[in-house]
């Protein structure tokens, strides 16, 4: 009995075209950015002229769906591997014009050189030199004549035989009769073993995520709109980064401008914040999470497909009342007081630069339970709180991090039984026992890694508690990070590595400060013990050398915010492991101390 789980049928790259053209093959990425580099399509156009192999092709076939009056409707074939071949061949031989990476539409004009049988990507000098066909596609419109073609070409360079141009552009037309290999896949197949076998055939390994497969189902629906609403994520997304686009899209879209889906999106481009620039993976991820209560994107896309999950059959039914609901959820993502309070939530919470920001899906999640806490009807006041709560615990023990979706499903099942509040009030404790702040978290800030989650959350408690900057009068953390100031060693980095640490040793989050440059570069190499004696000096009416504090009582006030043991002030300076441990101690009880006002 085969187990073979599709078929591979070779297709004239003609067919393959008239495929295209009539959405039999439908391309989910052709209101994507076209990627390659215009030498890419010269080489793809002249390896099929050579008869050289140019890959496969994998298409998926859409399953069969019942539609409401009882009848069967036979899936479109979506493909999921040679989006970029297909659009490369499309705008070079047909004339079509692609989308760039700043969404403008251009076209891509290969020339070619019928004496010497080579393509070139066509520029000025080209087009002014009469031995080469500046468009190849102009060789392939219907109305073009071989003969009068080869006249008017032998005229201009009089040294060529007319027999020998004949030959050479009869084999040019005659590439679109080359076979290109299709593999498709059959309906029945699961997400996970298409990505395996999209990453097994695919040599190039790129990735193929639930969400690109989500993206193209739905693209490639009309009925429900599906194509607006796959530019409304991409523009918004976009829009995000690049505010300057929507003049693009005011300009090149008036289809899209006309959709309500225009007016929903275009605030964003008049937003300087930067805490969360979603990409397309993170809209779906919250809009399906929130909307349909599940959390692994391959349902969204047996969903969108009409897939009914007891009966194992396709329902138009399903398809349909899927993409309204998908709809509600992209709306709901991209309304402007939704957006404005999660960012405003991060913020209140000490989160006002992405730098301190490191995993997307923990916003995502935290945005989730915001969206289902407003359809529960939480108080604004409650669920700011909850929100806040949920985000940092879930930083702190890394709840999203490595693959998120079994995590993202069940909590969004236990939230869908239980409700949000008593949800997250059930977690939080559990996660953060009193022995996760005493214990557990000072252990686990035992790293070099400045990107943990333990040194951000320090920091955004910092700026919550309105702590001032090491050794600073006046000057806060806030302003510092706002300002992209670089933290700083307590034992200095040269004073460290002369003792033979190493990087991982010296560069220790316990071992870091956020201060003002020049009160870095006054400690410059200096051993501690040397520095803090100068410190309380300085506060005893000695000279000032680091920062404007004069009193005592703020400089221990001062050590107390930035988590630096007191001892050290009184000639104590104990020894730089011994140091590192108190030091965690100290900052784990700022964490505990900073949770407890969120």
């Amino acid at each position: 009995m085969s187990t073979q789980r599709y078929s591979v049928t070779p297709h004239p790259v003609e067919t393959l075209l008239t495929w295209v053209k009539s959405g039999e093959i439908a391309i989910p990425e052709i209101q994507r950015p076209f990627v390659w580099e215009a030498t890419k399509v010269r080489n793809l156009l002249d390896s099929l002229y050579q008869g050289y192999p140019v890959g496969y092709l994998i298409a998926w076939r859409n399953p069969t769906v019942k539609l409401k009056d009882g009848s069967t409707s036979m899936g479109k074939r979506i493909l999921i591997d040679g989006q970029q071949r297909v659009t490369a061949l499309m705008a070079s031989l047909l004339g079509v014009e692609v989308l760039t990476d700043d969404y403008e539409t251009r076209t891509i004009q290969i020339a070619f050189n019928p004496q010497e049988e080579t393509f070139e990507v066509a520029n000025p000098a080209i087009r002014k030199d009469v031995a080469w066909l500046p468009d190849v596609s102009k060789v392939f419109e219907p109305a073009t004549g071989v003969y009068q073609l080869v006249t008017d070409y032998c005229k201009a360079n009089p040294n060529c035989s007319q027999d020998s141009i004949f030959k050479v552009i009869e084999k040019l037309r005659g590439i679109t009769h080359n076979h290109v290999g299709i593999i498709e896949l059959a309906e029945d197949l699961d997400i996970e073993t298409v990505t395996e076998i999209f990453i097994r055939v695919n040599s190039a390994g790129s990735p193929l995520s639930q969400a690109d497969f989500a993206m193209s189902k739905i693209a490639v629906n009309t009925t429900y709109a599906g194509n607006m609403l796959r530019k409304a994520i991409d523009y918004f997304c976009h829009l995000a980064i690049a505010p300057e686009f929507l003049a693009k899209i005011k300009k090149g879209d008036s289809a899209f401008v006309a959709t309500e889906f225009y007016d929903q999106i275009k605030w964003i481009a008049n937003v300087n914040d930067d805490i969360y620039d979603p990409a397309y993976t993170d809209m779906l991820r919250v809009a399906f999470t929130s909307e349909f209560g599940r959390g692994k994107l391959q349902d969204l896309v047996a969903l969108l497909s009409g897939r009914n999950f007891e009966t194992k059959q396709y329902e138009e039914a399903i398809a349909e009342e899927s993409f309204a609901k998908l709809k509600k959820g992209i709306l709901a993502f991209v309304n402007k007081t939704h957006f404005d309070r999660i960012t405003m939530i991060l913020r209140s919470a000490g989160f006002v630069i992405s730098d301190l920001i490191g995993s997307q899906n923990t916003i995502n999640f935290a945005y989730i339970i915001y969206l289902r806490g407003r359809a529960e009807n939480v108080p604004a006041a409650e669920l700011e709180h909850i929100v806040r709560r949920w985000f940092v615990m879930s930083m702190l023990r890394g709840r999203y991090s490595g693959s998120p979706e079994s995590t993202f499903d069940f909590d969004i099942r236990q939230i869908g039984s239980r409700g949000v509040k008593e949800y997250v009030e059930s977690i939080i404790p559990n996660e953060l026992p009193d022995s996760f702040w005493t214990g557990m978290l000072p252990q686990f800030m035992d790293t070099s890694s400045i990107g943990s989650p333990y040194f951000r959350c320090y920091q955004a408690a910092q700026i919550k508690l309105g702590d001032k900057g090491f050794l600073s009068r006046d000057i806060s953390v806030t302003d510092l990070l706002l300002n992209r100031a670089d933290v700083h060693h307590v034992f200095p980095k040269k004073y460290l590595k002369d003792d033979g640490k190493t990087r991982g040793v010296y560069n220790q989050i316990a071992n870091f400060v956020i201060a003002q440059s020049e009160i870095n570069i006054a400690i410059g190499a200096k051993a501690p013990s040397i520095y803090f004696a100068e410190l309380a000096d300085q506060v005893s009416g000695g000279e000032m050398k680091y920062g404007g504090i004069t009193n005592p009582n703020e400089l221990l006030a001062n050590f107390r915010m930035n988590c630096i043991p007191e001892s050290m002030l009184v000639g104590e300076v104990v020894d730089y492991p011994l140091f590192l441990e108190e030091r965690r101690k100290l900052m784990a009880l700022k964490l505990k101390n900073w949770f407890e006002t969120l």
